[in-house]
C-alpha cells in the first residue's frame, strides 16, 4: 500500500557544497525582500549584532529566514531534477 506513495516522492538530494550555497542565497534574498517590504523590521527583541543583519528585529529575521528555507528548498528541488545539482 506504500510503494505507490513512495514512488511518487522525488529523490532526495544528498548535500554538497553546492546545495549548500543555493540555500544560502535563497536566504540572503529573502533578507533583502524582508528588509524591503517588512513595514516595522526593527521593532521587537533585537539580535546581538543587529548591523549584521541589516537592523532586523529576532521576529522580523525569523520571518524572513522561514522564507529563505522555503525558497531554497524549492530552488534546491527545481535544479535537483533539472540536473544541475
Amino acid at each position: 500500500m506504500i510503494a505507490p506513495l513512495l514512488a511518487l516522492a522525488p529523490a532526495t538530494v544528498s548535500w554538497s557544497p553546492k546545495v549548500g550555497l543555493v540555500m544560502i542565497l535563497a536566504n540572503i534574498i529573502a533578507i533583502a525582500i524582508g528588509k524591503a517590504t517588512i513595514k516595522q523590521p526593527n521593532v521587537g527583541l533585537k539580535l546581538p549584532s543587529s548591523n549584521l543583519f541589516g537592523g532586523l528585529s529576532h521576529g522580523a529575521m525569523l520571518g524572513t529566514i522561514s522564507l529563505g528555507h522555503i525558497l531554497g528548498m524549492g530552488a534546491i528541488q527545481g535544479l535537483a531534477s533539472r540536473g544541475v545539482l
